[in-house]
């Protein structure tokens, strides 16, 4: 098969080696693998092509971008597409992550330096304490921040004026973000996992960006692998160049990719080995299910949040798990891809 035809970062011509004259750093390929701008950001099409319309309309109007609330699972692009709003607004650029929040003077330590139209970004806005959540009403609403003076009987309140900002709140899991401070947001985008033409055009174009030659069928098979989530396949597709690099491979073929997957554990539809262990221990200690989230995340020894965040979502969307009111409950899917006799562990309390 031939390779890709992807150019370069610069946009000259992909040279199509493993080993480039003048190589990329490890951390200037991982920044250049960040689209940076809605024209190189794939897939989410409706998704873009809405968000493209209210970014003209707001630039057109000369003023900030209504308030944007971003869900969906890890990996699918929530920062980089916040980072890409900012580039296409022309606008200043802050980010932080609700944990890193301690106190309400850090948030206003914040608020106070924006500028005119600074898209503000907040990671994991679902983990912020509720008087930093009580601040940012005010902000979002008013442009105004409350602030207190003194203490005690002489304590008082000032408001002090901001300028006009865009806050842009991701989160993974949107049921744990106060109501008051959803209804503020005037733009709500959610994240799908990628469709398999997508993921083959990130994969392509990643590809280029590393300066690795990269055959068709070989990122057919990456863009399978991937979860339909474009972190997973650049980190596979990283890896992939290793080992095409060690094998003596002038380019990464569905051999290469064949041999890498089986080396990383990870099967025909991108589930890693602790994907297939969370779905046997349903099967092999639990029946099937229903099982907790909890019993589940103590039986796998994971954390309840990385079960739910990571595991859970994308096998729910491969049809392998479901959520009942009951608990976690494995479907017939899951069996034959197991290859587990179903009549051997099912649950005759529940049907499939």
């Amino acid at each position: 098969m031939g390779t890709s035809k992807d150019q370069g970062p610069a946009g000259g011509p992909e040279r199509g080696i493993l080993h480039p004259e003048q190589p990329l750093t490890e951390d200037e390929r991982d920044l250049s693998l960040r689209p940076r701008n809605l024209a190189e950001f794939l897939g989410q099409a409706v998704m873009k092509e809405n968000l493209a319309v209210f970014i003209t309309a707001a630039k057109a109007r000369n003023e900030s971008l209504d308030h944007l609330f971003l869900i969906g699972p890890p990996g699918l692009g929530k920062t980089t597409l916040a980072q890409v709003v900012a580039r296409e607004l022309e606008a200043d650029f802050k980010v932080t992550s609700a944990p890193a929040l301690d106190k309400p003077k850090d948030l206003a330590g914040i608020l106070t330096t924006v500028t005119e139209r600074t898209v503000f970004f907040i990671d994991e806005i679902h983990r912020l304490k509720p008087a930093m959540e009580e601040m940012l009403y005010i902000a979002m609403e008013d442009y105004e921040l409350d602030w207190i003076i003194g203490q005690g009987p002489s304590a008082r309140t000032i408001r002090i004026p901001l300028p006009p900002f865009t806050l842009v709140g991701a989160t993974t899991k949107a049921g744990n973000v106060a109501s008051p401070l959803v209804s503020r947001f005037g733009i709500t985008c959610r994240f799908s996992f990628y469709e398999q033409a997508d993921m083959e055009a990130i994969v392509r174009r990643s590809a280029g960006i590393l300066r690795a030659a990269l055959e068709d069928d070989a990122a057919a098979l990456l863009a399978s692998s991937s979860r339909g989530t474009p972190r997973v396949a650049n980190r596979l597709l990283r890896r992939m160049r290793d080992f095409a690099q060690v094998l003596g491979k002038a380019a990464i073929t569905r051999e290469v990719v064949e041999e890498g997957l089986r080396r990383l554990e990870i099967d025909s539809l991108g589930l890693e080995r602790h994907d297939r262990e969370i779905l046997r221990i349903i099967i092999e200690r639990y029946n099937g299910g229903p099982v907790g989230a909890e019993t589940l995340a103590i039986s796998v020894g994971e954390a309840v949040d990385t079960l739910e965040d990571y595991y859970e979502p994308y096998l729910i969307q491969s049809g392998l798990l479901q959520r009942t009111p009951r608990g976690r409950v494995v479907t017939s899917l899951a069996y034959e891809h197991l290859k587990i006799p179903k009549a051997n562990h099912e649950n005759p309390g529940f049907l499939f």
